[in-house]
């Protein structure tokens, strides 16, 4: 399989299910919620592999989306990562999946002229 074609696979994004939606609110809220516990733990520890975990398990369920790349970079700044950036970032990713993935409605017949 040529690179190119990898890449494309590997940044599709999948079909929303219910339980990749669920999955990925959970991973977020979990996520978000070990990040609060372990607070004053340090700068460079936990909270970044959290964070790492978070990023790859979302994409993995998601798949790629460009709005998971700033939350990921936010949760380095200093008290914006207290905040529930997973959780929200991934409400956003699938309000937006779901808006992508809906169907287009039927087109209108074409009208005809009578000659």
């Amino acid at each position: 399989m040529k690179l190119p074609d990898r890449l494309n696979r590997m940044f599709r994004a999948p079909k929303l299910t219910r339980t990749r939606i669920i999955l990925a609110l959970a991973v977020a809220v979990v996520a978000d919620g070990l990040q609060f516990l372990l607070n004053g733990v340090g700068w460079l520890g936990p909270d970044q592999v959290i964070d790492v975990m978070a990023m790859l398990l979302t994409c993995w369920l998601l798949g790629f989306h460009w709005l998971l790349l700033p939350t990921f970079a936010l949760e380095f700044v200093p008290l914006a990562d207290e905040l529930p950036t997973w959780t929200a970032c991934v409400i956003a990713v699938i309000v937006l999946r779901k808006r992508q993935q809906r169907p287009l409605p039927p087109l209108p017949p074409k009208p005809t002229i009578d000659v």
